[in-house]
């Protein structure tokens, strides 16, 4: 029997990063992960931050496994001239069977100039061990209707999946 193709030595597949499970944690097109869970938490953040206070946001590639997924959203809120107060938005989402579980937790961390997050965003990106990707930025600058449009994609995004 032949290693090739099977993960083993001598495979023509490239390694995938592992988490400390042994699991691969890069997406994977036929991981189908839990859509919801990005969702509903940027829809916590609209409900708690209000548009209005919202410079942009930093969306995370996710960590998925089959049904369930763990994602991160950087959040920049307008703060005194020049500052900006840095939260962050996790989630752990999960689904089994029509059971849909998504546990987000928004954390203020601190306060920062608000030319600063591009790089603590770049540098959060190249410590990061799992290799997930870039973010995703997305410019709000307290415009609601940017903010809803966002919603109203990723709400897309499940029904399209048929989720």
């Amino acid at each position: 029997m032949s290693a090739a193709g099977t993960g083993g030595s001598g495979s023509r597949r490239p390694a995938r990063p592992r988490g400390r499970d042994g699991r691969s944690t890069v997406d994977d097109p036929a991981d189908p992960g839990v859509p919801e869970g990005l969702a509903t938490t940027i829809a916590l953040v609209r409900s708690r931050l209000g548009a209005g206070s919202i410079d942009r946001l930093w969306i995370f590639p996710p960590m998925t496994r089959g049904r369930r997924e763990r994602g991160l959203v950087a959040i920049s809120c307008f703060a005194e001239t020049g500052r900006r107060r840095l939260l962050t938005a996790a989630y752990l989402a999960r689904r089994r069977g029509r059971d849909l579980g998504v546990e987000p937790e928004l954390v203020e961390q601190g306060l920062a100039p608000a030319d600063s997050l591009p790089r603590v965003m770049n540098g959060v990106v190249r410590r990061e061990s799992l290799q997930l990707g870039e973010p995703r930025e997305i410019v709000i600058g307290g415009d609601a209707a940017k903010l809803n449009r966002l919603v109203a994609e990723l709400e897309e995004r499940v029904r399209v999946q048929g989720l």
